[in-house]
C-alpha cells in the first residue's frame, strides 16, 4: 500500500472534522495552514501538528500528496488550482468556487493532470443514505416521481448572529443555498439517479441589516455575546429560499432551504416517492430510514449493517445498535478517496462526489440566482 500524506488548509469547524478523520483511518498529516485566528493557530500547536508557514509552503512540501481545502470559499479556487498544478490530488469543501467558470476550470485541469478532484459532499456517507439510493437503482419503489424536502437551521437566528458566510466577498452571492441547499441538492440527484433539470426559485434575506462582531465568530459558535463590540451591516446574501425543481427523467420536485428556522439545528429531509413506494431520511435521526407502502404497512429501517443491501453493507462500519453520525460521513468519503488513489488507477470511475459534482452545483447555484432575479423558470444547462 502507497504511504499517502495529507495536508489541511484550514482548521476551523470542518477542518478539524477532516483531520479527525484522517487520524481515525490512519493517514498521515504532513502538516497544516491552520488560518489566520490566533484559537485556529494555537489549536494546531497544541496537537503537535506541523504548522507551515504559509500556504505556497505547503504546496512546496513534496511529502504532502493530497491537499484538504477548509478555508473561506473565496479561498477554494486559487488554493485547488495551485494545488493541481503542483500535481496534489485535492480534497475541497464545497462550493469548489465562486463561479461555474472557474469550477469548469478545475474540472479540466485536474483531469489533464490525471489527479483527483474530490468535493466534500460527506452527506451522501450517512449509512442509510446509501441504502436509500440502492432502495431506488433496485427498482424496490418504482421510478421516483416526486423529489421533494427541506435543510433547515437555526444558528443564523438572531439578527447578531454573525459568521464570515453571511457576506458576499468571502462566501459568495448565494449563502444558505450554496452552503447548504447544494448538499440536498447533491443528496438529491444522487440518491434518485436523476439529474435537475430546471428551476424556479424565491429567495429572501430575512435580516438586512446584521451586527458584526469586531472580532471572528467560528461557524455553529452560537449566538454573539451581549459584551462584544459590535457594528451594523448591510446583507444581501440569502438566509431563506425555496426552489422548484424539475428533473431531466419528468420527476418534479421542491427544496425549501433556511438558516432561521427555529429548533432545526441541522436538519436536511428528504423524500422521494416513486410509483410503488416512498423512502425518507432526516439527517437529525440519521440512522432511521422510512419506507412508505400503499397497500402494505409503512416500514422503518434501522441503520444496521446485516438488514441493509448486499451492495451498500460496508458503509456502515458499525453493527447494528452502534449509532454513526456526521464525523463518520467524512471517514466514509475519506476512505474512498485515499483507496481510490492508493488503487493507482485514475481513469476509473470514481465512487465518490468529484469536482464534476463540484461544477454542477455551481450551475444550479447561478441558475437558482437567475431564476430569482427574473422571477422565471430557468433551465439547467452544463455551463
Amino acid at each position: 500500500m502507497t504511504v499517502l500524506r495529507a495536508g489541511i488548509s484550514g482548521l476551523g469547524f470542518v477542518g478539524r472534522a477532516h483531520l479527525d478523520a484522517l487520524y481515525r483511518l490512519g493517514i498521515r498529516v504532513a502538516g497544516v495552514v491552520p488560518g489566520a485566528t490566533d484559537p485556529s493557530r494555537r489549536r494546531a500547536e497544541s496537537l503537535g501538528l506541523h504548522v507551515y508557514r504559509d500556504f505556497d509552503a505547503l504546496l512546496g512540501d513534496s511529502a504532502v500528496d493530497v491537499l484538504h481545502i477548509a478555508t473561506p470559499n473565496h479561498l477554494h479556487y486559487p488554493m485547488a488550482h495551485a494545488a493541481l498544478e503542483a500535481g496534489k490530488h485535492v480534497i475541497c469543501e464545497k462550493p469548489l468556487a465562486l463561479a461555474s467558470r472557474e469550477t469548469e476550470a478545475l474540472t479540466i485541469l485536474a483531469r489533464e493532470r490525471n489527479l483527483v478532484g474530490a468535493v466534500c459532499y460527506n452527506l451522501r456517507y450517512y449509512p442509510l443514505c446509501h441504502q436509500a439510493r440502492s432502495c431506488v437503482r433496485t427498482g424496490e419503489i418504482g421510478p421516483p416521481r416526486l423529489i421533494h424536502g427541506s435543510y433547515l437551521q437555526d444558528w443564523l437566528l438572531w439578527d447578531t448572529d454573525w459568521n464570515w458566510r453571511l457576506e458576499a466577498e468571502p462566501g459568495g452571492k448565494l449563502r444558505a443555498v450554496a452552503d447548504i441547499g447544494t448538499h440536498w441538492m447533491d443528496l438529491a440527484a444522487w440518491i434518485s439517479g436523476d439529474d435537475i433539470a430546471e428551476v424556479c426559485a424565491d429567495l429572501a434575506t430575512v435580516h438586512p441589516v446584521r451586527e458584526r462582531p469586531n472580532g471572528s465568530v467560528e461557524t455553529f459558535a452560537g449566538k454573539t455575546e451581549a459584551s462584544i463590540d459590535t457594528e451594523p451591516v448591510e446583507i444581501t446574501t440569502d438566509d431563506y429560499a425555496s426552489i422548484l425543481l424539475g428533473f431531466r427523467s419528468g420527476a418534479r420536485g421542491a427544496l425549501t432551504v433556511s438558516q432561521v428556522s427555529p429548533g432545526r439545528k441541522n436538519r436536511l429531509w428528504l423524500e422521494v416517492d416513486g410509483s410503488r413506494g416512498a423512502i425518507s431520511w432526516d439527517s437529525e435521526s440519521p440512522n432511521r430510514l422510512w419506507i412508505g407502502r400503499r397497500d402494505e404497512p409503512n416500514d422503518e429501517v434501522i441503520k444496521d449493517p446485516a438488514l441493509m443491501h448486499p451492495d451498500v453493507r460496508r458503509h456502515a462500519r458499525y453493527p447494528g445498535g452502534h449509532a454513526e453520525g456526521y464525523p463518520d460521513t467524512f471517514l466514509g468519503l475519506f476512505a474512498d478517496i485515499y483507496d481510490y488513489i492508493d488503487a493507482g488507477d485514475l481513469t476509473a470511475p470514481r465512487p465518490f462526489p468529484d469536482f464534476s459534482d463540484g461544477h454542477t452545483e455551481a450551475v444550479l447555484c447561478e441558475a437558482i440566482l437567475e431564476s430569482h432575479r427574473t422571477r422565471r423558470w430557468i433551465s439547467i444547462t452544463d455551463g
